[in-house]
């Protein structure tokens, strides 16, 4: 078994980069391998800014020699057809071998493969690995780059290190040819280092100041950079993916601690940390949670919004060298230097914004597009903040923002006591939201968000409280984007919850009325991400709102068609919400069904709540057999074609007081009248069989609970009502006939089971649930 080294040297691989070549290397090692019919175990692949590394371990010397068959063209087939078919497989006419295949002569090339030395395989695979390598962006260099088909690699391409168990595999690519030469570290080290195997490469370069493997780079950051942090009595901010990038950017980390002037802490927190973080790859700290009024020095506490968070920054940055410096003090000098310039930017732009209000920036609002067919951002606000004052208007969002008591609602609505109330009326928060709706996408226009466009929604927060607005109105400014994912957090305050989703009601309306709609994998305009920050919203503060009259206080014509593509489109969002959680499609369909057309239509909480208790009941034993006495019940009146009172009547003979009664106001109340005759024995002109009279006074208990339950929206009370027919349906069918000889039996146990079904869709549409 031999060991196999393989070194790419280039300048510069971009850090974003490096992790996908990493990947794309190992693919196309593996796909050349296994074309040539050897078995690949686990590889080692590493990467530094300045080369991409493989290993593999355990490689045979050399291939088996293997037979393989080629089907060719029938016997008497045109001469061309068969020589092609030679030619392509590399035999002669004389090789081919003539087999029966139902029944017809047909030829077949048998060719010979045999053993290829490692070396050979290894030697045609470089090549190929190198040529098909595909990068996000890729450059073409030298005399060479003038043909369309010359080499393309991410920078110049400038050394290959192909070594198996120590011998060169001898190799070339557009001039550059394999060895054993690579380089160290560019200021710790001049000249070439010669490589001996797989097994010294780490460690050669180590010793010329290279770590190859990312990983222990990524945890020599990590972990130093804590520790300089520590070491001066702060804590530093976490970030896992500056880590990488820090990773990515050197070959010889070295985490030191500077500081800036104390001043720029002036600059709010998310500011400094973006500044610092995007323009240097700096990492921030800050200090232990002082007492309350003083900082942790004893001096006072720079001002800062209440809602800038615990962050309490520290003017001390902690940056990533590449080199193992003579005088650390000199590097870390040179890195505050570039630090404070960019911070003194970001100074100017907090200042240079806070000079207008935010209703003055809001102007600027007209100048940028939303979208041609939807008009500018100003015009979206004008939608939003209509829309945020009639979901308070309407008490869909209260100033109690409490779940409403009552309903079964599963996991909708977060306890009273975990929702900020709000201290004011209706018409006081209706006002509040829709001035804060009116602000929220101000800061589009400042300085600062131009530069750090991640910090739109914050940067209007931030310059809402600098103005004096309400708490109330800079909180929605700067949480109504939320929530941007999963996992992040849900507003909860009612003007903040009223902006936001009322913003999210529009992306959705807006886009689905111009029919811009995501497809597959694409999603634009986030629609789904919009979708699921509705669901959220909704669920988090158990909201009641109907989706046909959220469409209509919208403002401007909507096709009913469009509404319910956006109804159905936020079902099906729910649907994918509720998967991980065992709840399934076809649930959330039962529990839909029951609201469809009615008032009530598109409001998600009551089918969400309705499907959990559905799969809760479902699960169990009664919820199992009752879906089965169902369904037999539905398909015996089914086949009977079963067309309920009219239908009986018409069976038994019985005269139709239907047919008597003039006025068509009475008909309904006499149609319910001869329904509910079936809910006691009292019309049956035969003794019923127990188990029949034993059906009808369940039917006769659990009916009637079974509603007033779901009325109330209790649906676990209304599952358990139905839990109860379980036992009695079962009876049924296992003693009494339905299609009894004797019409009149065979009607009434007829009607018996459109009375049971028809209980159990009152909780449900148990026709759509599958199995």
């Amino acid at each position: 078994m031999a060991d196999f080294l393989l070194e790419l040297a280039c300048e510069e691989i971009p850090a974003r980069m490096q992790a996908g070549a990493r990947a794309k290397l190992e693919k196309l090692f593996r796909r050349e391998l296994d074309v040539a019919g050897v078995k690949v175990g686990e590889l080692t692949i590493w990467s530094t800014p300045r080369r991409l590394a493989l290993i593999a371990r355990g490689l045979p010397l050399a291939t088996e020699a293997v037979s393989e068959e080629a089907k060719g063209p029938p016997e008497g087939a045109p001469d061309a057809a068969i020589d092609g078919f030679c030619k392509k497989n590399g035999v002669s006419r004389d090789a081919l071998e003539l087999r029966d295949i139902k029944g017809r002569m047909t030829y077949f090339a048998v060719i010979e493969q045999p053993g290829r030395a490692m070396a050979d395989v290894l030697a045609a695979a470089i090549p190929a690995i190198i040529r098909d390598f595909s990068w996000p962006k890729s450059m073409r260099w030298g005399a060479a780059s003038v043909a369309t088909d010359s080499l393309r690699w991410v920078r110049p391409l400038s050394g290959i290190v192909a070594l198996l168990d120590g011998e060169v595999v001898p190799c070339a690519v557009d001039g550059i040819a394999a060895g054993a030469a690579t380089h160290g570290h560019r200021f710790h080290h001049e000249g070439e280092i010669t490589i001996g195997s797989a097994d010294d490469y780490a460690e050669k370069l180590r010793a010329c100041h290279v770590i190859v493997d990312h990983e222990e780079r990524a945890a020599i950051i990590r972990e130093g950079a804590a520790k300089a942090a520590a070491d001066a009595g702060l804590t530093l901010v976490a970030d896992e993916g500056l880590v990488i990038e820090n990773a990515g950017l050197t070959e010889w980390p070295v985490p030191l601690l500077g500081r800036f002037d104390e001043a720029f802490l002036d600059v709010p927190p998310e500011v400094i940390q973006l500044t610092a973080r995007v323009n240097q790859k700096y990492f921030v700290c800050q200090r232990a949670p002082a007492k309350a009024g003083v900082s942790g020095d004893g001096a006072q506490p720079h001002e800062v919004p209440a809602f800038a968070g615990t962050r309490n920054l520290d003017n001390a940055f902690v940056c990533t060298a590449n080199i193992d410096a003579l005088d650390p003090a000199v590097v870390i000098d040179g890195n505050r230097k570039v630090l404070a310039a960019r911070l003194s930017d970001a100074r100017f732009f907090w200042e240079q914004d806070q000079k207008k209000t935010l209703a003055e920036h809001a102007k600027g609002l007209e100048r940028i597009t939303f979208h041609e067919k939807l008009g500018t951002v100003a015009d979206k606000v004008e939608r939003v903040a209509k829309l945020a004052r009639w979901l308070c208007e309407e008490g869909i969002v209260t100033p109690d923002a409490s779940p409403r008591a009552g309903g079964d609602l599963g996991r909708l609505g977060a306890p009273s006591s975990e929702v900020p109330a709000f201290a004011g009326t209706r018409e006081d928060l209706a006002e509040m939201a829709e001035q804060a709706a009116r602000l929220c996408k101000a800061d589009l226009v400042t300085e600062m968000v131009g530069e750090f466009p991640e910090l739109q929604g914050l940067m209007g927060g931030y310059y809402a409280a600098k103005e004096g607005l309400p708490q109330e109105v800079s909180d929605a400014v700067r949480d109504h984007y939320k929530p941007v994912g999963q996992g992040d957090d849900v507003p909860t305050a009612p003007v903040t919850v009223a902006v936001s989703l009322a913003d999210k009601l529009d992306n959705l309306l807006s886009f689905f009325k111009i029919d811009l709609l995501p497809t597959g994998s694409k999603d634009p305009f986030a629609l789904r991400r919009a979708g699921l920050g509705y669901l959220s919203l909704v669920q988090r503060n158990g909201l009641r709102l109907n989706l046909q009259s959220a469409a209509q206080a919208w403002g401007e014509p909507f096709d009913g068609i469009q509404g319910l593509r956006v109804a159905d489109f936020l079902f099906d969002r729910l649907g994918v919400q509720l998967k991980d959680e065992g709840v399934r499609y076809d649930y959330i369909q039962a529990s839909r069904a029951w609201i469809e057309g009615s008032d009530t239509d598109g409001c998600l909480d009551r089918v969400e709540a309705r499907a959990r208790a559905l799969a809760n009941f479902l699960a169990t034993e009664d919820g199992t057999n009752l879906l089965a006495g169902y369904k037999r019940a539905a398909n015996i009146l089914k086949k009977e074609d079963w067309r309920g009172v009219e239908g009986e009547i018409a069976q038994t003979g019985e005269e139709d007081p239907l047919a008597l009664v003039d006025d068509p106001d009475l008909a309904p109340v006499i149609a319910a009248k001869m329904a509910d005759r079936h809910a006691t024995t009292d019309h049956l002109s035969y003794t019923p069989e127990p188990a029949e009279k034993a059906l009808i006074d369940a039917l006769a208990v659990a009916a009637p609970r079974a509603t007033e339950a779901v009325e109330a929206e209790r649906f676990a009370d209304a599952m358990a009502a139905l839990a109860t027919l379980r036992a009695p349906i079962d009876r049924f069918f296992e003693e009494v006939t339905v299609n009894d000889h004797e019409a009149n039996k065979r009607a009434a146990r007829l009607a018996l089971l459109a009375r049971f079904r028809d209980a159990v869709h009152r909780v449900a549409d148990f026709s759509r649930i599958e199995g």
